[in-house]
């Protein structure tokens, strides 16, 4: 049975940095995954905004060949990536990232192998041939979009911490450690 909420802390939602909003998201959906909750029981945008955050913070941090090295250029992720670009209203992000997912349809499965398998420090063509800095040259920015998102879905319910472990307690029948 799926839970059917995004959950967001109150503290999270009054705060002035949007990434306190998808953070708080991160928090519970780890939480829910260390309480055995499968990903199939998760709200599918709340783990959408929660890959999304990590694919922002891979090419911001890294670049886009990061993200690549670090998700296993995973279909499913990707495929979820596509659609969270599109739901959350990032035109330039979506067309920047189809375009990466092409350049990496075309190099060979033996030169992603080696890629995967190699170390992503030092001299690195392959990584360099993957790399965009275009990425952070896009004029919308990630994270205040997936918190608006997160805030603003019909699904979403904003509470005080104790309120969201009692949700998940009434949930899983039992009570949570909370730390």
């Amino acid at each position: 049975m799926e839970f059917g909420s995004i959950l967001i802390s109150e503290n999270a939602a009054n705060s002035e940095n949007p990434q306190d909003v998808i953070n708080s998201n991160i928090s519970i959906v780890n939480l829910m995954r260390e309480e055995k909750i499968d990903d199939e029981d998760i709200h599918t945008d709340a783990l959408m905004s929660y890959y999304l955050d990590f694919y922002t913070a891979q090419c911001s941090q890294g670049n886009f060949a990061q993200f690549v090295y670090n998700s296993g250029w995973n279909k499913e992720l990707n495929e979820l990536i596509e659609e969270a670009l599109k739901i959350i209203g990032a035109p330039k992000h979506l067309e920047f990232f189809k375009e990466q997912c092409r350049k990496m349809r075309l190099m060979s499965s033996v030169k992603l192998g080696k890629f995967l398998k190699g170390k992503l420090d030092g001299v690195n063509p392959i990584r360099d041939a993957i790399n965009n800095d275009a990425f952070s040259e896009i004029d919308e920015n990630l994270t205040e979009l997936n918190a608006s998102f997160l805030k603003n879905h019909p699904d979403t319910q904003i509470l005080p911490v104790d309120s969201i472990f009692e949700l998940l307690e009434d949930y899983l029948e039992r009570e949570i450690k909370r730390n």
